[in-house]
């Protein structure tokens, strides 16, 4: 029984196979092989020119691909591992390949390697800092990983302070592990962040929209009032202004932009400004 029911899955596996360039910016779903067009190869089993993404060393010699999140390589296919939208960045070079990733609307945040996180420091451990970045579990921060700290000059980390870092171990296997420096051993903006401001939670999908480089929000929330803003990878935004009401009423637009339409945000940003 067990042979004859996996027939029937794997020629619906191959059913589920769709073209990558008719899918862009289309909903694709778990489960699902993407099939890369072959520039140099017109013949292969996805037809019209067409064939599985081949991830040997073949494929990497025409163009190298990228495989971001939402994406999986089992074997020398590729495959959907979230529901969201396709999506494609062609390389600077021009010759083929580029990064594919899957836009989805994920609440809960997977450390990812390089990560830049907000963290609340929940317990110290000795020489660790254990530090809620709200994965599965808590990352691990060293005293040592703040830029001039040394065992005679421990940094001034308290519990419930909020630390900005980055990741530089994060996989299935093991424990986050976070720092505050970067590969020269600088701060670079990194560590704890100071008292007061106000921390909050939004959408994965809105950071990757706030923090992308044409962002027209960002540029009309910065004309309102001076501010100081952070944003974690994780979700997590902090903000400070001058006063407590426009500290709140920056991160109401910022917690409402991503329901509105660029009409409605301009009406209301023209009110605050008036006003």
């Amino acid at each position: 029984m067990a042979e004859a029911a996996s027939v029937p899955a794997e020629s619906l596996a191959g059913c589920r196979a769709r073209a990558a360039r008719t899918v862009l910016d289309q909903v694709v779903l778990p489960g699902e092989e993407l099939l890369l067009p072959e520039q140099e190869d017109g013949e292969g089993p996805g037809g019209a020119g067409e064939r599985p993404l081949r991830l040997n060393a073949a494929a990497r010699s025409r163009g190298r691909v990228v495989c971001g999140p939402g994406l999986r390589r089992c074997g020398d296919r590729l495959l959907v591992t979230k529901c969201g939208r396709l999506r494609h960045k062609e390389p600077g070079s021009g010759s083929g390949g580029g990064v594919y990733w899957v836009d989805s609307q994920q609440k809960r945040y997977v450390p990812v390697k390089g990560d830049h996180v907000i963290g609340i420091v929940t317990a110290k451990s000795g020489d660790i800092f254990k530090v809620d970045v709200g994965g599965s579990e808590p990352a691990s921060l060293s005293y040592l990983a703040f830029e001039g700290a040394t065992k005679r000059n421990r940094p001034n980390v308290q519990v419930g302070d909020l630390i900005y870092g980055q990741f530089v171990v994060a996989n299935k296997d093991m424990e986050p592990e976070m720092v505050c420096i970067d590969s020269c051993g600088r701060a670079n903006g990194m560590g704890v962040i100071g008292q007061d401001g106000l921390l909050f939670k939004v959408t994965l999908g809105l950071i990757r929209k706030l923090l992308a480089p044409d962002c027209e929000i960002l540029q009309e929330v910065g004309k309102l009032y001076p501010m100081e803003i952070v944003f974690g990878m994780n979700g997590r935004i902090w903000v400070k202004a001058k006063t407590i009401q426009q500290t709140l009423i920056l991160a109401n637009i910022l917690e409402a932009c991503e329901h509105m339409t660029t009409d409605q945000r301009k009406q209301i940003f023209s009110r605050l400004a008036e006003s």
